[in-house]
C-alpha cells in the first residue's frame, strides 16, 4: 500500500468477492467483481435490491450497476452467479440495468443482460449516445479515426502504429450491441431504488456524461470511474473531440462531490470500497497540478503529446495503454493551452507541438 492509499480507510480490509460470489456492502447492496483482459484486470459491479413497477405488477429483484465487457468469460461469470442459489441473490431476477458510462467494461454486456431479463437500460443521454455511436462504428467515432489523430500528435513508431491499427475494432468487440432504447438518467432527478432515493451526480472529462449515484439514507456513493482509490481516472483527448479540455472538466466535476459527507462509503469501479472523500479529491487535484507543472516545464522546447508520454508515464506501455497515455498527455497540454500558458504549432511534418509561452516570448525578444 503506497503513502496516498494509507491516507484512505478501507473498511473491508483485503476482502474481495470470489468469482461467482458476492460481498454484502450494506442491506440490499452487493459487490461483484468481474475480470478484465487488461492490465487493469477487474471491474466492480453493484447489485441493489429493488422493486419495480411493471405491466404485470410489482417485481422484486435486483438493479445492477454496470455490466462488464461482452465476452464469454463475463457471461459465464454471470451464469455462475445465478447458478448458486445459496448466495445473496436468492434467485431473484435482474429488474433494471444502470450503466454509469459508455466505456466497454461498464456497458459491454448491457444488451445481453437487458435482453435476457427483458428490462430497460438506464444511462445519461450523453453516455447512451456515445455507446450507440461507437458500437455502430460511425465515422469519426470508429477505430480508424484513432490512428490519424495519434499520428498528428507525434506517434511515428511504425511497430506501435501497426499495433494500434490492429485495435480499430476494439470497442465493437467488447460492445457489439447496445439496446435500441433506454431510460434517461439526469442530474437533479433521483432514481428510486427499493424506496430509497439515489441522487445522480454527472461528471465530465473521463467520459461524455458520467453518472455517479449517491444514497443519503445509506451514506453510499457509487462513484463509477470518477473517484478511484489507487489510480487516477483517465482523462483523454480523442479524435471525435480533438480540441477538448477534459482535465479542466474533470477537476470541475470533482467539486460536485465535495458537499457529500466526508464519511460516505465510496464504491469505485476499480479497487476496493473506501472512506476519505475529501482526502481523495485533494490527492487527485494535487496529482493533476504536479503533472501540469511537469508538462509545462518540458515545453521549454516544442513538445508533441507523444513526447510528453514518457514524462507522465515512466513505465513500458503496451498498445492498449499507449492510446490512453497519448490521450492523457494531450489533455494536459490542452489544459495549459486553454489557460494561455502554451502555444500550439503545426510543424511542416504534420505534427502538432506545444511550447511554453514565456520561453517563446523570451526567444523572440532576443
Amino acid at each position: 500500500m503506497n503513502s496516498l492509499e494509507m491516507q484512505l480507510n478501507y473498511p473491508f480490509g483485503d476482502v474481495l468477492p470470489d468469482s461467482g460470489k458476492t460481498v454484502e456492502i450494506a442491506p440490499g447492496v452487493l459487490w461483484i467483481r468481474m475480470g478484465l483482459p487488461f492490465a487493469l484486470n477487474h471491474i466492480n459491479l453493484w447489485m441493489l435490491e429493488d422493486v419495480v413497477e411493471t405491466e404485470q405488477g410489482r417485481l422484486h429483484g435486483w438493479t445492477v450497476v454496470d455490466c462488464g465487457i461482452a465476452s464469454d468469460a463475463t457471461r459465464d461469470a454471470w451464469g455462475v452467479l445465478y447458478a448458486d442459489l445459496d448466495n445473496h441473490l436468492r434467485g431473484l431476477p435482474i429488474v433494471r440495468v444502470i450503466a454509469t458510462h459508455c466505456h466497454p467494461d461498464h456497458v459491454g454486456l448491457a444488451d445481453w443482460l437487458c435482453s435476457r431479463w427483458n428490462v430497460s437500460l438506464w444511462m445519461t443521454a450523453g453516455e447512451y449516445a456515445f455507446a450507440r455511436m461507437m458500437s455502430a462504428s460511425l465515422p469519426g467515432a470508429d477505430g480508424t479515426a484513432m490512428f490519424p489523430h495519434f499520428r498528428k500528435h507525434g506517434l511515428t513508431d511504425e511497430t506501435m502504429q501497426e499495433q494500434i491499427q490492429e485495435r480499430k475494432s476494439h470497442y465493437t468487440r467488447l460492445v457489439p450491441t447496445v439496446p435500441t432504447s433506454y431510460h434517461r438518467l439526469q442530474e437533479g432527478i433521483p432514481v428510486n431504488i427499493l424506496d430509497r432515493e439515489w441522487q445522480i451526480i454527472t461528471g465530465f472529462g473521463h467520459s461524455p456524461e458520467h453518472a455517479s449515484l449517491y444514497c443519503a439514507e445509506l451514506n453510499l456513493l457509487i462513484s463509477g470511474d470518477m473517484l478511484l482509490p489507487r489510480i487516477s481516472t483517465n482523462v483523454s483527448v480523442f479524435a471525435i473531440e480533438p480540441e477538448a479540455n477534459p482535465v479542466q472538466q474533470y477537476l470541475d466535476s470533482l467539486q460536485k462531490f465535495l458537499p457529500l459527507p466526508d464519511d460516505v462509503l465510496i464504491l469505485p469501479s476499480h479497487g476496493k470500497p473506501f472512506h476519505g472523500l475529501s482526502t481523495r479529491i485533494r490527492q487527485l487535484q494535487d496529482h493533476h497540478t504536479e503533472r501540469l507543472a511537469e508538462v509545462q516545464t518540458a515545453c521549454a522546447t516544442p513538445q508533441s503529446a507523444c513526447d510528453i508520454v514518457p514524462i507522465m508515464f515512466r513505465r513500458p506501455l503496451d498498445a492498449h495503454q499507449l492510446t490512453f497515455a497519448i490521450g492523457e498527455a494531450l489533455a494536459h497540454l490542452h489544459k495549459l493551452w486553454f489557460d494561455g500558458l502554451l502555444k500550439r504549432e503545426l510543424g511542416d511534418d504534420g505534427i502538432v507541438r506545444f511550447i511554453n509561452m514565456e520561453n517563446q516570448i523570451s526567444t523572440q525578444a532576443e
